[in-house]
């Protein structure tokens, strides 16, 4: 008989008490048999270890310091076990079958390292469901195996892939994430899954689920999906994810130009002036030709003289 691979949900925490058994209690309750549920609370300072403390036998708790979203996922990573590895955001809620699927989809194509799928918005306050305000309110394309390795090292990326959700849709095997993780724990959120997805694509194949088997729940708390700050976390997004994409994985030199392009435009257009943005500004461009240099800026210029 076939062994099961075993699946790590990673759940990453922090303040959001209000939420956290919600996304505990859909992950334990998965169709799927071979699980393990890893919840790593970031230095939470309202009831999120008290609710934790409520399933210690059945779920892998990791309890640390506040050290921001990157730190969370190395930890949780670090002391998972699952041949898969998928992640929700503590605010969030998987459908009870979405394991089963994702475990079906890796077993049927083995060559595959990452399995994106979409995910059904929906406010906390009424239950309806939401339109994504900045992504289509449905995915164009359908699902199936894509491979863009070479198109994002040649710098492209839009238009080639369906679906790039948020932290709770995205899945890969423990080999790939070995190759990406741990990655660099920028301050706060200044660096995020936007860093595993993008170097994912870069490294092999994947599937993409054009199946909401995932629930986004939208909040007046959301740190990215309506916060009165978006923009300015958007540019440290842009720029810091760029600048330690380059560094680390230097093959993807191309398409970091181009990320670190659309921070500079998104800085001129909402005049940030933030030293975080900046020092990362200058340090990439410190590592790259003039001419290279010449092109960014040419290519931040179009960014912000196009409608």
């Amino acid at each position: 008989m076939e062994t099961l691979p075993l699946v790590s949900i990673l759940i990453n925490n922090y303040n959001y008490g209000q939420f956290l058994a919600d996304a505990i209690d859909s992950a334990l309750n998965q169709t799927y048999p071979h699980i393990e549920v890893v919840v790593v609370d970031d230095g939470s300072s309202d009831n999120s270890r008290e609710i934790i403390a409520r399933y210690t036998d059945r779920i892998k708790p990791i309890l640390k310091s506040n050290g921001g979203q990157a730190s969370a996922f190395n930890a949780g990573f670090k002391a998972s076990q699952g041949d898969l590895i998928c992640f929700l955001d503590s605010d969030d809620i998987f459908l009870p079958d979405k394991i089963e699927k994702i475990a079906y989809i890796f077993n049927q194509y083995p060559d595959i390292g990452w399995c994106f799928h979409t995910l059904k918005l929906f406010a906390n306050d009424t239950g309806s469901e939401l339109q994504d305000p900045y992504f289509p309110s449905e995915a164009k394309g359908k699902s199936g195996v894509y491979d863009i390795r070479s198109t994002i090292q040649q710098g492209h990326l839009t238009g080639f892939i369906p679906c790039l959700p948020a932290t709770s849709g995205i899945c890969f095997r423990h080999s790939l994430l070995a190759q990406i993780l741990p990655m660099p724990e920028a301050e706060s959120v200044s660096i995020s899954d936007s860093y595993i997805k993008y170097i994912a694509l870069a490294l092999s194949p994947g599937f993409c689920l054009l199946e909401k088997i995932g629930l986004q729940r939208i909040h007046k708390h959301n740190i990215h999906t309506l916060s009165s700050q978006k923009a300015t976390l958007s540019v440290k997004l842009q720029v810091v994810t760029a600048y330690w994409m380059k560094t680390n994985f230097p093959i993807l030199h191309k398409y970091t130009n181009t990320m670190l392009a659309f921070g500079i435009c998104l800085a001129w257009r909402i005049k940030v002036k933030d030293e975080i943005c900046n020092y990362y500004i200058n340090a990439y461009l410190s590592s790259i030709s003039p001419w290279e240099i010449a092109k960014i800026y040419a290519r931040a210029i179009y960014y912000f003289l196009k409608p």
